[in-house]
């Protein structure tokens, strides 16, 4: 709470600042706001389904994509526990189910969240580099880092020995016909994927009725995004992105306006997330329930 309570004071939002904000406005429309959850839960889909194919490039099992989401999603909600290793527990346990080895699908995960989040990155790249006050060399900093670190990463030697030790560390098998290449088609994916993630923001903003321009705003949630998960205190970067999405946004919407966004956009991706997740875990243990009674 430090951290956010900085960063939204270097930006001078204060509840006075909040109050001069007419409730009345803030009504969204139907349409956009529509589109915008559409939009997010289409590229909540396609995150799992890039996962399930990861899987299966590692020498897995082919998941359906169906199988892929549903899996994928109840892992999610591990997200909402303080820490960065349940949500991939919680998907290695629940793979096992669907015949994956745990070894492949935590890999798969690692995998998937390490390249998502070098793609907010990207998406994000305009917006981080104009984080406000003292945060802005270190958040141009953080961006040349992890370009180099993907670079080296993607590198085939250093690719193809990355993820044989950690098959080997696993005692698991390594897969044999794994190249660098794949590791590029799933970054480019991942890239399209944060792109509709950061224009269902900005259809967001939009359905508010406010005037967003596109790249600034859109870069804003992805930046935010990043920021709030390497803050690995933060349960899904409670608190702290919040207070990034401020300051990135502030420039363009408003200290108000940028706030009370900011809160928006958290209630709504948690809702989109943890219902969908909560309906496919109550179907799991319904069908669990019914199996061991059979």
């Amino acid at each position: 709470m430090l951290v956010t309570w900085f960063i939204v004071d270097r930006v001078g939002l204060s509840l006075a600042s909040l109050r001069t904000l007419d409730p009345a406005r803030w009504v969204p429309s139907a349409f956009p706001l529509g589109a915008a959850s559409l939009a997010l839960l289409i590229g909540y889909g396609v995150s799992a389904a890039l996962w399930g194919r990861i899987v299966a490039d590692l020498g897995g099992p082919r998941l359906r994509a169906p199988d892929a989401v549903r899996v994928f999603m109840v892992a999610n909600l591990g997200r909402y526990v303080p820490g960065k290793v349940w949500q991939i527990a919680g998907l290695a346990a629940l793979a096992r189910g669907r015949g994956v080895p745990a070894a492949t699908a935590t890999a798969a995960a690692v995998l998937g969240q390490g390249i998502a989040l070098v793609a907010a990155t990207l998406v994000g790249a305009g917006a981080l580099a104009r984080t406000p006050g003292r945060a802005g060399p270190w958040a141009v900093g953080f961006l040349a880092a992890m370009i180099v670190a993907v670079a080296v990463g993607l590198a085939p030697p250093v690719f193809r020995a990355a993820v044989g030790l950690w098959f080997r560390l696993a005692h698991a098998r390594p897969p044999e016909a794994l190249s660098s290449r794949a590791a590029v088609r799933w970054l480019a994916a991942y890239v399209l994927n944060w792109m509709l993630y950061a224009t269902s923001f900005w259809l967001l903003v939009r359905s508010f009725g406010l005037d967003a321009p596109l790249v600034p705003v859109a870069g804003a949630f992805a930046a935010a995004y990043v920021l709030g998960y390497i803050m690995v205190f933060a349960p899904a970067g409670l608190g702290v992105r919040e207070g990034f999405m401020v300051a990135l946004l502030t420039p363009y919407l408003g200290v108000g306006p940028s706030g009370a966004m900011a809160v928006i956009a958290r209630l709504w991706t948690t809702v989109l997330e943890v219902v969908p997740a909560a309906a496919f875990w109550m179907r799991h243990m319904i069908l669990r329930n019914r199996r061991g009674s059979g």
